[in-house]
């Protein structure tokens, strides 16, 4: 995985994969087909503190296949296209099971010169995963990787993330994460700090649970911070914000709209 941009769009979806033990029930998931959310991504750097892109997630449903089709875009705005272009196509299809497992996955980016394809077929009887990836021109790349039960794509990641029961995860414990891009399967983990009433700029304040997630340190992370997520405490389980340092500066990505939500933000107190 390459890229500012890949990172801090990663860090819009990036957040679960723990053991079954800790999701809900097929009858618990709380998002509907139809739902869009739409994210901000802003860089801050000294002086400079200013909203470089956005990150748009859709949810449909296929019938016939009995999967969830989720498409989730990134791009930055005209302005920063002069400076650094970015644009980000995510795709997943997932089974409607307990727990969610991936099927299919897509990623096609470019960011600046750097351009990267992937397409992933799982098997979930094996935890094999044939990858096809191909960057810039060149002739693509067949591989085999090895994941487990939750290793999961980046889309099919976010959402699994929502459906996770908060009265089985304990407050500090280390809960793993794994998910899979580009020729390699990611291991990390994240921890419930705990509940917290959360200011979200152009949507009001609202009760939330916060996780640390533990990055690693790389090109963009410094590998000595953690990484903030806050989830609405509600049963939508959105997540509204986050926030990350990297090697210059911090980025932080909040959400701005959304539609067709399974309920009510509950959450929301003024």
């Amino acid at each position: 995985m390459k890229g500012l941009a890949a990172r801090f769009f990663l860090a819009v979806v990036l957040l679960c994969g723990a053991s079954s033990a800790v999701f809900a029930q097929r009858a618990d998931l709380p998002y509907v087909p139809g739902e869009s959310l739409t994210y901000v991504v802003n860089y801050k750097w000294g002086a400079i503190n200013t909203d470089v892109g956005e990150a748009v997630t859709s949810l449909s449903y296929i019938d016939s296949l009995g999967l969830f089709h989720s498409v989730i875009t990134g791009k930055t705005y005209k302005f920063y296209d002069i400076i650094f272009k970015v644009r980000e196509h995510f795709e997943s299809k997932f089974y409607d099971e307990d727990p969610i497992r991936p099927h299919y996955f897509y990623r096609k980016t470019q960011e600046g010169r750097y351009r990267i394809q992937n397409t992933f077929h799982f098997d979930r009887d094996t935890n094999i995963i044939r990858a096809t990836v191909q960057k810039y021109d060149r002739v693509p790349v067949d591989t085999l990787l090895t994941g487990t039960g939750n290793t999961l794509d980046i889309p099919a990641l976010f959402y699994r993330v929502r459906t996770m029961d908060v009265d089985s995860v304990a407050e500090g414990v280390k809960y793993p994460i794994s998910f899979a891009i580009d020729d390699d399967v990611y291991n990390f983990y994240f921890i419930l700090v705990g509940k917290e009433e959360k200011k979200i700029r152009g949507l009001g304040t609202f009760n939330t649970l916060k996780f640390a997630v533990k990055l690693v340190a790389g090109s963009v992370f410094t590998g000595k911070d953690d990484m903030f997520i806050w989830v609405t405490d509600d049963e939508n389980k959105v997540p509204l914000l986050f926030e990350s340092p990297i090697i210059v500066g911090r980025v932080q990505g909040r959400l701005v709209e959304y539609s067709n939500l399974k309920g009510p933000l509950t959450s929301k107190i003024k």
